[in-house]
């Protein structure tokens, strides 16, 4: 029987493959202390980790969680716990004690691993967590209690060989909790056989191959993180880069250049807050050994697509998945035309289609549920003890992804905005994405994030939140540039009716713009989960 185990293919088969020398990632602290950990290394701490949870009486099935910055540990844990068959969560380090307690409470997570610092969090509400029996810190020598140990102890005493059980391709693996408008976090769960995708998609979409350098920025914490961060590049044997600083335009362009990376995995959040600076700057940088730039979590716009010919002199290339989808499904990619805006083109073996409400397929131009035909390699198995709504989402065999699309006659998909973000105005539906993508283009405007909200005599009115660039004024005449741009880029019926200045406009950490979080804040709300939030 094949085994279909994660860990076994971006660790162990590597070094069958005789990788174990290669280099797996290249950790670049937040100081900037780098270190070279080989497919060898990676293989041999992980085996150590699978060890730890075994003695510790985890067994296979339970949930287990990370709960740290990136750290090497991350992807050590991460790898450990997929080799001894847990169910393996990700949560980000600033995680407040409400998001944690969604997490850990309703999955009955059995151990977490963390630092001291954040171990705060979960005391405070441990004593509401009765299945969590254990906690790891990776930043302390000795342990705190019977049941709060030492990471370095556990690893130092380890064996570092692991007999991985051969792991038939339904068996859980990665949990991910996705936030909705409404109700409590859901815990997305998959399993051993996304693989198949996440290794696909690393290869025929992102184009990886055996000498590339590849970094993906995303958080672990978020699906990105997990089906690029970790396993597609490192079950094709890819060297990846990994840093433990935030974002900085001036050491992300000396990473790229230094490093010399060849494929870059980003979001369009960083990429506009790139457009911001001094353009001038990018141009002392030699990227020449930059193949490709991908995009991901909020779709790109056109803008942005535009000044990576015009700045950077690279094409940059919009994916669109989910967090129950895995892996990438749709998706721009060198060898077909970008067609600036859209969502690019499904993957061969991938069926989406654009239905109505009642399920009737729509024809090109109509607008509509953008679906998925169940059965993907990636696709999510269920929502962790919520049976129910994981049913809510399939219907005839496809699975109804929230999105709301239409496709051209080219096959190329065009995203309008999730089912609850579309605005019907005076009759029109309004795409908030395209309305963002028409206000980014004017040099005043940084940041943009559009609703529908309630209208006496429109039913649904257009409002625009809009960041500016330093130095800008929002004056009358400015109101009225952007009304007209808007009219003349799009329609009449797109036109804002208030433009609201802010701040900032808030995303998440993967870069979508929080739109419910927008609309609930303007009509008095509450907003909801928001422990995704960017901070």
């Amino acid at each position: 029987m094949e085994n279909f185990n994660i860990a076994y293919h971006c660790t162990t088969k590597q070094c069958q493959a005789g990788l174990g020398d290669k280099v797996a990632m290249r950790w670049i602290s937040s100081t900037f202390e780098r270190r070279d950990y080989t497919f060898g290394e990676m293989d041999q701490l992980s085996n150590r980790f699978a060890n730890v949870l075994q003695t510790l009486g985890v067994q296979a099935g339970q949930v287990i969680f990370t709960f740290l910055p990136k750290t090497p540990e991350q992807f050590t844990a991460f790898l450990g716990s997929l080799k001894a068959e847990c169910i393996t969560g990700t949560l980000f380090s600033n995680f407040g004690d409400d998001a944690l307690l969604d997490r850990l409470g309703a999955s009955e997570a059995q151990l977490v691993v963390t630092r001291k610092s954040l171990y705060r969090k979960i005391a405070r509400i441990r004593d509401q967590l009765p299945a969590l029996r254990t906690v790891i810190l990776t930043d302390v020598a000795e342990d705190l209690s019977a049941d709060v140990l030492s990471w370095e102890r556990l690893m130092e005493t380890a064996s570092d060989e692991f007999a991985i059980p051969v792991t038939a391709p339904d068996t859980p693996s990665v949990l991910h909790y996705t936030s909705g408008s409404t109700g409590k976090p859901k815990g997305v769960l998959h399993c051993h056989r996304s693989i198949l995708q996440q290794s696909r998609t690393a290869r025929e979409v992102l184009g990886l191959q055996a000498n590339d350098l590849f970094w993906c920025t995303a958080d672990q914490g978020w699906v990105t993180g997990t089906s690029y961060g970790i396993i597609g590049p490192w079950s094709l044997g890819v060297t990846q880069l990994h840093i433990g600083g935030g974002y900085s335009p001036q050491q992300w362009f000396e990473l790229l250049q230094n490093e010399r990376i060849t494929v870059w995995y980003t979001a369009p959040t960083a990429l506009r807050m790139l457009m911001r600076e001094d353009q001038m700057a990018y141009s002392e940088f030699d990227l020449t050994h930059l193949r490709s730039i991908f995009s991901v979590g909020e779709p790109l716009n056109p803008e942005v697509i535009v000044w990576g010919r015009d700045t950077l002199q690279k094409e940059i290339y919009d994916t669109w998945f989910q967090t129950e989808t895995g892996a990438i499904m749709i998706a721009n990619r060198p060898g077909i035309p970008i067609r600036p805006g859209s969502m690019g083109t499904p993957l061969p073996g991938i069926e989406p289609g654009i239905l109505a409400d009642d399920g009737a397929s729509l024809p090109n131009g109509e607008h509509g549920n953008l679906c998925v035909r169940a059965g993907w390699d990636s696709m999510f198995r269920t929502y962790l003890n919520n049976d129910s709504a994981y049913a809510s989402k399939f219907r005839d065999g496809w699975y109804y992804t929230g999105d709301m699309a239409w496709r051209d006659n080219d096959g190329y998909y065009w995203f309008l905005g999730r089912s609850d973000d579309v605005i019907n105005t005076s009759g029109h539906l309004v795409s908030p994405f395209e309305v963002e993508s028409a206000l980014l283009e004017l040099p005043e405007i940084a940041e943009s994030g559009v609703i529908g909200a309630p209208d006496d005599l429109l039913f649904e009115k257009v409002v625009a939140f809009v960041n500016f660039h330093p130095g800008t004024e929002f004056t009358p005449e400015l109101d009225l540039k952007i009304r007209l741009h808007i009219a003349n880029r799009l329609s009449s019926v797109a036109i804002p009716q208030e433009v609201v200045p802010v701040e900032t406009v808030p995303k998440n950490k993967s870069g979508k713009i929080m739109r419910r979080v927008l609309k609930a804040r303007y009509l008095g709300l509450d907003t909801g989960d928001i422990s995704t939030l960017e901070d």
